[in-house]
């Protein structure tokens, strides 16, 4: 069984689908704990609710690295095989990166390589802004950059008429659960593979 790591800052609505489909059997897998920067991200509480190992670390006054070897300590002791990234706003260090090459996936709200960098809402502004007709959400794995390594999968979303960032966030989200559950899945059978900057899905 594969034993799952997650990493949040908000709200983490996708942590529930990954939840939802534990307890429905659609994946052989196990969150061993729940790990965030903020004290009051409701991530914890998802996590609590379902007697989940909830974890606050506190950011303030460590250096990035130092911060990121506690919260290696922690998945380490957990005994975590893969660690997803649901909302979080921190970016980290090289050493983790590292540490964990091909083995952090990060869920972001837009078809990358377009609007790499942003975070939650701002892109689904910056996207209706430009006028686009479709967007989008892609998993991938992590890499030194921003939103920069090896793409896993994405899925579309079609911008309709009098859309808003809100009603935007809420259909990209469907679309980022759909492939994060679907990920997991692959990735515990074993087929998903990286060569190079590439994902090669068996």
């Amino acid at each position: 069984m594969l034993r799952l790591g997650i990493l949040a800052s908000t709200k983490g609505t996708d942590l529930q689908a990954i939840i939802d489909a534990i307890i429905s059997k659609k994946l052989n897998a196990f969150i061993s704990v729940v790990i965030s920067n903020k004290k009051d991200a409701y991530a914890l509480e998802r996590a609590k609710n379902h007697g989940i190992n909830a974890v606050f670390l506190e950011p303030k006054g460590k250096t990035r690295e130092g911060y990121d070897k506690e919260i290696a300590g922690i998945l380490d002791e957990n005994k975590v095989d893969l660690t997803l990234l649901i909302g979080y706003m921190r970016f980290l260090s090289p050493w983790f990166v590292n540490k964990y090459r091909n083995r952090i996936i990060n869920i972001h709200p837009s078809l990358l390589p377009e609007y790499a960098g942003g975070m939650d809402i701002d892109v689904h502004a910056e996207v209706l802004k430009n006028n686009e007709k479709t967007t989008g959400a892609t998993l991938h794995f992590v890499d030194e950059g921003a939103d920069t390594g090896p793409i896993i999968l994405q899925k579309e979303v079609r911008i309709e008429k009098n859309e808003t960032a809100g009603s935007l966030k809420a259909k990209v989200q469907k679309a980022e659960q759909d492939i994060i559950v679907k990920a997991i899945n692959l990735f515990e059978k074993g087929k998903i593979k990286v060569k190079g900057s590439k994902v090669i899905i068996k």
